[in-house]
């Protein structure tokens, strides 16, 4: 595993990485807000082809834009990150796509209200340009599909990732970090 934009405190330990996010720390590509950040922390590994990665994280998220999950990454300006994001007040299931541009969307998690630290699973299963991005609220919860996107079929890295738009300090859990084959997994239940 390697680093971009390692965070001031961090540490490995039984196959957990904890960690404490910088100030001002995102990734962003113009949309919207006209700026272009590539500060976020992200610790990854680099894959050739297709396959899925997994990770369960949890976090304090309190300020707007707190965010820890997975990404994706070719390069500075083609990317996917995927995780739990706060805004609105409540922790969001949050998915970036950038392709040159980013876009947004988020899915409320209402379940979190009731319990904010609770352990959130993020997979990713890269199949060829197709990206399935899934979520599960708590350990044994079923995957939910959060998205489908495009990402151009090259060398990619793949890892955690935590960033703190608006604060320093979010301190982050990743726990059962894996990447392997691709997983088959059809995107509606029931369908053979």
């Amino acid at each position: 595993m390697r680093w971009l934009n390692p965070p001031p405190n961090h540490d490995w330990n039984s196959g957990r990485l904890t960690l404490v996010t910088a100030d001002a720390t995102d990734f962003w590509r113009t949309t919207h807000y006209d700026f272009i950040h590539d500060n976020g922390h992200f610790c990854y590994q680099d894959v050739p082809g297709d396959f899925t990665a997994q990770v369960q994280v949890c976090a304090d998220y309190r300020a707007l834009y707190d965010q820890a999950g997975l990404m994706i990454r070719l390069d500075e300006g083609r990317w996917i990150k995927a995780g739990i994001e706060h805004t609105d007040g409540l922790p969001h299931f949050s998915v970036v796509v950038t392709n040159d541009h980013s876009d947004w969307s988020v899915t409320p998690l209402t379940a979190m209200r009731a319990t904010p630290d609770a352990p959130v699973r993020i997979r990713m299963t890269r199949r060829a340009e197709a990206v399935l991005v899934q979520y599960a609220v708590g350990e044994h919860a079923p995957w939910s599909m959060a998205r489908l996107a495009y990402l151009s079929p090259a060398p990619a890295m793949i890892g955690m990732m935590a960033c703190s738009p608006k604060r320093a300090g979010l301190a982050v859990i990743f726990d059962q970090f894996h990447v392997g084959p691709a997983i088959a997994e059809s995107l509606h239940a029931g369908e053979s």
